[in-house]
């Protein structure tokens, strides 16, 4: 074993003595992706080093948009989601890590969806279509171990309607936040979902959050986790750091990247679905400072199933989509779980380090 990383299923892992008022409401959040009619998610957790993969599976089919805004992203298949191109729906959305090599992972679940019949009808059979996006974690163990299409075949498999795991899983397996002033001072990152429903409507979200910047408790402006101060006493706050004219760590671009989804089962157009997308970001932007830099890769997807056969206006849709996406972000990190690598600073989660500073 060349990593050390604790994977608990539970919803809320540690003791709930450490869980402070200000941080309960996105703790006892009870809302997640897979609630949306049409949805289900699984992951790939690579036992070997910190890495893995996490799909949204919509076999029936989805209107989908994506979003990019930071600078150093790594996607495929993102330019037939524009809404003046041809294709109308896709069927699964693959997030993961291994920086480039991690988009083999949509070939695992193009494999997949075909051999469950699901994909566009080209007439001699069925063409299934996976956009898919991957954040940067090669730097955590042996880089030559990263997730490939077996791995995204097999989180396909484990797809299903439960709550998805959260924290150190899947995609977010390898994310470590805070790298803005060096490696050795950044934290754990990891995944998180939530979902908001009004009128009968869910919208929700699934993001893995290996953000350079730090992360915030959207409900109250709190600084949740991210740099730290050189003697590990306290968090730095990368944003008043930067402010006050501190010089950040020399940055390899692409090192860094929040990715998620947001769905609905509303009933959505193509155009919709990409502006749903937009303002989705919104949300990424109330949970983390500095957000979208040009270090991040920062892309997130939207999709429409259609399926609860309802309508709500976009105003409040999107509202959904960036109060989801915000709260997913911040469960991301606080149920990470520290990880161990050799040769590498201990990155500790925001229990463990929560739990040491108040002793």
């Amino acid at each position: 074993m060349h990593w050390r990383v604790a994977i608990t299923p539970h919803f809320l892992p540690f003791s709930p003595s450490i869980y402070t008022p200000m941080h309960q409401q996105l703790l006892t959040h009870t809302g997640h992706i897979a609630l949306v009619q049409g949805i289900s998610v699984g992951h790939f957790t690579d036992a070997r080093r910190p890495t893995g993969c996490s799909v949204v599976l919509c076999p029936e089919g989805a209107v989908a948009g994506v979003d990019v805004r930071g600078a150093a992203p790594g996607t495929r298949e993102t330019d037939l989601l524009h809404p003046s191109n041809l294709v109308q729906e896709i069927h699964a959305i693959m997030l993961a890590g291994g920086s480039a090599w991690g988009l083999e992972t949509a070939t695992g679940a193009v494999k997949w969806l075909e051999e469950h019949g699901a994909g566009l009808d080209i007439g001699v059979g069925s063409i299934p279509l996976v956009p898919a996006a991957v954040l940067f974690d090669v730097k955590l163990g042996d880089m030559r171990i990263r997730p490939d299409a077996a791995a995204g075949y097999a989180a396909c498999q484990v797809a299903s309607k439960e709550r998805p795991l959260e924290g150190s899983v899947g995609a977010g397996t390898g994310a470590v936040i805070g790298k803005i002033f060096g490696w050795e001072r950044a934290m754990k990152g990891g995944i998180g979902t939530a979902s908001i429903t009004v009128h009968g409507v869910t919208v929700g979200a699934l993001v893995a959050c290996n953000a350079l910047g730090d992360v915030f408790n959207p409900y109250t402006g709190a600084l949740i986790a991210g740099a730290r101060t050189a003697d590990g006493s306290r968090l730095l706050n990368a944003r008043d750091a930067l402010l006050r004219g501190e010089e950040p760590q020399p940055i390899l671009a692409g090192s860094n990247t929040t990715i998620g989804v947001v769905a609905t089962d509303a009933c959505i157009t193509k155009t919709q679905a990409h502006r749903l997308a937009v303002t989705a970001h919104d949300g990424l932007a109330r949970s983390i400072n500095p957000v979208h830099t040009m270090s991040d890769g920062d892309t997130l997807f939207a999709l429409g199933t259609g399926q609860s056969g309802k309508t709500l206006g976009m105003m409040t849709l999107s509202t959904m989509a960036a109060e989801a996406v915000a709260i997913a972000t911040a469960r991301a990190v606080l149920l990470a779980q520290s990880m161990s690598v050799p040769n590498e600073a201990l990155l500790p989660s925001w229990h463990d380090w929560n739990s040491k500073i108040k002793k």
